[in-house]
């Protein structure tokens, strides 16, 4: 049933190589699309045209990702059907809020419609109203769309339900069963001076500027500072900060170094061919299971989220069982 409105839009669609194009339906294909009704919607209309709207804006990166033409069509016939279903819970939503009753004050949709035109256009309405043409929209129709999405939002939110509904009992439980997602990776918060022979400064002054780095690392001296004067790398100007890294991340003679260090401390110089290194451990992370404590949060926002999601597609579901839908594609 998607498939015939694959063929429509891919009949304007070029390959991003150019080396192909994809296949051309036949002209009777097109007309009949073209004037099409996509589906019915307890008697609005959605057609083939506003369905192509919304898709229209998503090809580029469906061309960019698709293998070839088999894949790009089954990539927009599966979006198709997505975008089209949007569509369709859009139009049950703002009905079950016109049900319920609620009212949006017109003064919030032209502060909307005002907010388009001035961030998008720049205030420039004779252009925004052009742009309203070549969509087939009036003011009047564009303000609809407006209100349709407010609506929108604010049923959406009124069916989310608050994170107080995951109890401590679930997050537990989803926390002895995915332990595995909270496994954490040694890791070292890395500063490093980098002193290297192939620098301007003489290697010659190189045994002299390590001594002198050292010197005032025991006297104290803040080790990102002496990374901004002494270094000589890119990073040196971040104060030597090399960020979080693994084990893996750096060479064996250099992290078997890092990774002996505590929080705070600092190596003697390793040279490596012309190159020398000091390394500073800003903070440690153990090979561990995270706690749940630490994690607790972040489980609570998951289920949330989860539960949010299952009890929206409930109500949506509950809003197309009761409405009158008929697909034409």
């Amino acid at each position: 049933m998607i498939h015939r409105i694959s063929l429509y839009f891919t009949a304007f669609i070029a390959c991003p190589l150019g080396s192909w194009l994809y296949a051309q339906p036949a002209a009777n294909d097109l007309t009949h699309l073209g004037n099409g009704v996509a589906a019915i919607v307890e008697g609005e209309i959605i057609t083939i045209e506003q369905l192509r709207k919304e898709l229209e804006p998503i090809l580029p990166r469906l061309q960019v990702e698709a293998k070839n033409q088999k894949d790009f069509a089954q990539r927009i016939d599966a979006l198709t059907y997505e975008i089209l279903q949007t569509m369709i819970d859009r139009i049950l939503i703002v009905s079950a809020g016109k049900e319920k009753g609620i009212l949006i004050p017109d003064s919030y949709i032209d502060k909307e419609y005002d907010q388009v035109l001035e961030q998008e256009f720049g205030g420039n309405r004779a252009q925004f109203l052009e742009y309203l043409k070549t969509q087939g929209l009036t003011p009047r129709g564009y303000r609809k769309i407006i209100y349709d999405r407010v609506v929108v939002n604010v049923m959406r939110q009124e069916n989310r339900k608050s994170e107080s509904e995951v109890s401590p009992e679930r997050i537990e439980a989803f926390y002895i069963e995915n332990k595995a997602r909270f496994y954490q990776s040694e890791a070292l918060h890395l500063r490093q001076i980098i002193l290297s022979s192939s620098a301007e400064t003489d290697s010659t002054d190189q045994p002299a500027r390590v001594t002198e780095i050292m010197h005032k690392l025991d006297q104290g001296a803040r080790f990102s500072d002496l990374a901004r004067e002494y270094g000589q790398d890119a990073v040196s100007r971040k104060g030597g900060d090399w960020g979080w890294i693994e084990r893996k991340d750096i060479r064996a003679e250099l992290s078997d170094v890092a990774f002996s260090l505590e929080p705070g401390q600092y190596s003697q110089p390793i040279q490596l061919a012309n190159t020398i290194f000091i390394l500073y451990a800003e903070a440690v992370r153990k090979e561990m299971i995270q706690p749940i404590a630490q994690v607790r949060d972040l489980i609570e926002r998951q289920l949330s989220d989860q539960i949010a999601r299952e009890n929206q597609e409930k109500w949506l579901q509950s809003l197309r069982d009761r409405a009158f839908i008929r697909y034409y594609l």
